[in-house]
């Protein structure tokens, strides 16, 4: 099966983008597509996010690990305690319980795939003590704060 890419949407035929997540004060400005999902012997969902200028994944972590490729624009991501810029082709290894969050903060859609375990745990949110203890870090406060 082949399913034609939209260069001018950002979708593929027959791929609705979904909204992100069911708590919107978590994120803000994103959407998902699921490209794949448990294909033959394959358990992972390999997705699509697109997050628009100013908006944010959620500030999560998790036992599964993600694989991930920015597809387009440029944007800043925590992982871990670390702050990085990010652009069209880099890779992403994101380790089981490291903090990640993806910024479209250069005017520009940050998009981005992502291959995960189709089945892997729910993500956590950090508690005041952990996200306190994060932004001891000048430069993930900043990022935390939007002024990455």
């Amino acid at each position: 099966m082949i399913r034609k890419f939209d260069r001018e949407a950002y979708r593929w035929e027959g791929v609705a983008p979904h909204v992100y997540k069911q708590d919107s004060a978590v994120f803000r400005d994103v959407t998902k597509q699921v490209l794949f999902e448990d294909e033959g012997d394959l358990p992972v969902q390999f997705r699509y996010f697109q997050v628009e200028p100013g908006g944010w994944s959620s500030f999560e972590h998790h036992e599964h690990m993600h694989m991930v490729v920015i597809f387009r624009g440029e944007g800043h991501a925590l992982i871990g305690d670390e702050v990085h810029e990010v652009r069209e082709g880099d890779l992403i290894t994101i380790p089981p319980w490291a903090w990640h969050q993806f910024r479209a903060d250069r005017g520009v859609p940050l998009g981005f795939f992502c291959l995960v375990n189709a089945r892997r745990d729910a993500p956590s949110y950090p508690t005041e003590a952990e996200e306190a203890a994060l932004r001891e870090k000048p430069e993930v406060a900043a990022f935390l704060d939007g002024k990455a």
